[in-house]
């Protein structure tokens, strides 16, 4: 089984011309500045606010770089164009806290027709969702309190409930799993629950149904072993989607003011750790789970990939994939997916103004993960000296 080798910057960005590697060098240059990132974040969310129009500096930039397009049918050409070159796409309808009903209903529909489109679509294997996008943010905020639940509280969690059935239902039927996004901790159990009713009842024959981990809470790695336990116990299949996290600061904030302990690990080592033997426990145990490895860390794609090989699980697998962000990390995809690896792109769509908090934590996560920018920025600009060398 051949290494994949991160290194070789000609597959990593065969898909882009020069023209777009060179954009997208700039752009990267310019989020590596944590100070232009919040000054630029704080004055697109007041320009929305008073209805100033930023579509036309957004779409062509940062849009461009992590989004697919405003819809399914926009983003086919991005889905073809992966695919041409062995990697598949994840399209993720991203357009997430709204309180109203109609926003909400709206957002169930568009992803029922993303299920629909990956269900005709060999090169979309996954479908995905987002849990709060389904239900008011201020029913999940008093979950922790179920003194405080209103009758009409307990209404909108049920109506999530038969959401989120309807969403795994919909995957089931067409042969395609789904992914369940992670939320802030305070909201997870709720969800975790949920998400574990569903795997119960679509994962009967395989993983349909997965839920996401975030690592970076010290409290994942036993959650996953008392889960596949219930798989076991109950004869269902376990589907897990494995992410660092991406709400450490937020998580630590809140815990230090309301005075609880923070879910979040002491530090990277102890998620880098928990992260490694979450897969070495998935991997001893993979006639029961299946995985998605979320991840932009280098090391523990080719830890994965040395376990595939340890435990004789070839590279095609259906029971493990390979992921990274739409627009970040194609030394990783694309040098993963040519020697046979499932890899998909994670890509996010939507309109310009609903993926703006998306794009904004592509920006803060670009400038607080360490190396990320500078990461990028360094194969880029070594693609772009080896293509004027070839040419001399």
């Amino acid at each position: 089984m051949t290494a994949p080798d991160f290194k070789n910057t000609a597959i990593a960005f065969q898909m882009h011309e020069n023209s777009s590697l060179r954009r997208a060098y700039w752009l990267f240059k310019s989020i590596s500045s944590p100070s232009l990132v919040r000054t630029g974040n704080a004055i697109v969310v007041q320009a929305l606010k008073i209805g100033l129009p930023v579509r036309w500096a957004i779409k062509p930039t940062i849009y461009r770089q992590f989004v697919g397009g405003e819809t399914i049918k926009e983003c086919s050409p991005v889905v073809q164009n992966l695919a041409g070159y062995g990697v598949k796409s994840v399209l993720d309808f991203s357009i997430e806290g709204k309180e109203e009903d109609a926003d909400m209903e709206s957002a169930l529909q568009e992803t029922l027709r993303s299920i629909e489109n990956a269900g005709k679509n060999p090169n979309i294997p996954f479908a995905v969702f987002k849990p709060t996008a389904f239900i008011p943010r201020r029913v999940l905020d008093k979950i922790e309190q179920p003194w405080t639940l209103t009758s009409d509280d307990h209404a909108r969690m049920d109506l999530f409930k038969a959401r989120v059935d309807k969403l795994c239902s919909a995957a089931s039927q067409i042969g395609k799993p789904i992914l369940v996004d992670a939320e802030d901790s305070w909201y997870q159990k709720f969800i975790d629950e949920i998400t574990e009713q569903m795997m119960q009842r679509y994962n009967r024959d395989r993983a349909v149904v997965f839920n996401t981990l975030q690592m970076y809470r010290h409290d994942r790695l036993a959650f996953l072993k008392s889960q596949h336990q219930k798989a076991v116990d109950g004869n269902y299949y376990l589907g897990v989607k494995f992410v660092r996290g991406a709400y450490m600061e937020k998580e630590r904030e809140r815990a230090a003011r309301m005075g609880y302990t923070s879910p979040i690990q002491p530090d990277k080592a102890s998620t880098d750790r928990d992260f490694d033997a979450a897969l070495t426990f998935c991997i001893e145990n993979i006639s029961k789970i299946s995985i998605f490895c979320g991840t932009h860390n280098e090391n523990s794609c080719l830890y994965l990939a040395n376990l595939m090989q340890q435990h004789n699980i070839r590279p095609s697998d259906p029971r493990v994939w390979f992921s990274q962000l739409y627009g970040m990390s194609d030394h990783i995809s694309f040098n993963m997916a040519i020697i046979g690896y499932n890899v998909a792109k994670y890509v996010p769509y939507g309109p310009v103004k609903h993926v703006i908090p998306y794009l904004a934590r592509r920006a803060e996560e670009n400038t607080s993960v360490k190396g990320q920018t500078g990461r990028e920025l360094g194969l880029i600009s070594k693609e772009l000296i080896r293509r004027r060398q070839a040419k001399d």
